[in-house]
């Protein structure tokens, strides 16, 4: 009876090994998602960021006039009424191989 139990025993720890290294959800898989997780983590971390910057934009554009502007200015190249632009080119060098 004793032996019966003890070979019952083992065969149950057989089991939950195999389940533990084999099964659905074993040690590799587990390891794997902690991995996602955390790669979800540091992507949701900078949407985030870029979200709070984006609302920072938002709300300065309903407020003011200077982010407007400053828009306006660096991405349409609009200048003020009086005021003269100036644009600076570096020359570009070129190369004599001769």
């Amino acid at each position: 009876m004793f032996r019966w139990f003890i070979a019952f025993l083992i065969i149950m720890l057989m089991g939950l090994q195999y389940r533990l290294w084999f099964g659905e959800a074993n040690i590799t898989q587990i390891g794997q998602l902690k991995q996602q997780i955390e790669s979800q983590v540091a992507e949701n971390e900078r949407l985030q960021m870029r979200n709070r910057q984006l609302e920072a934009e938002v709300m300065d554009l309903k407020k003011g006039y200077s982010a407007i502007e400053e828009r306006a200015r660096s991405g349409q190249g609009m200048v003020k009424e009086g005021e003269t632009f100036f644009q600076l080119v570096e020359p570009h060098l070129q190369n004599n191989e001769n």
